[in-house]
C-alpha cells in the first residue's frame, strides 16, 4: 500500500471486509481513506468544499466526492473543523 499522509497513520484507516467498500466508485482502492466514512463536513452545505450536488428534493448528494477519502482528505476535513465547530455552538 503507498500510503502519503507523512506515516501519520492516525490520518489513515481503511476497511476492506465493509460490504460498501469501495463506497465511491473511480477511487484509488490502495489509497482510500475509511476514516470519514460519514464526512463530517455535510453539515455544512454548500460551505465543504466537495464534490456534491443538490437533488431535486434538496437533498445534498456526495456520492461523486472522495476528497474526505483521498490523500489530504484528512488535512482537508480538519482545515475546515473551525466552520463546524461554529454551527456546534449553543446560540
Amino acid at each position: 500500500m503507498r500510503f502519503h499522509m507523512e506515516d501519520k497513520h492516525y490520518k489513515f484507516f481503511q476497511n476492506k471486509e465493509c460490504e460498501y467498500y469501495p463506497c465511491h466508485p473511480g477511487a484509488g482502492e490502495e489509497e482510500f481513506n475509511c476514516l470519514f466514512c460519514y464526512c463530517p463536513l455535510y453539515a455544512l452545505g454548500d460551505k465543504c468544499g466537495g464534490d456534491f450536488v443538490y437533488l431535486e428534493n434538496g437533498v445534498k448528494d456526495c456520492s461523486g466526492c472522495i476528497i474526505p477519502h483521498s490523500d489530504g482528505g484528512y488535512d482537508h476535513v480538519i482545515s475546515m473543523w473551525d466552520k463546524v465547530s461554529e454551527m456546534a455552538k449553543k446560540r
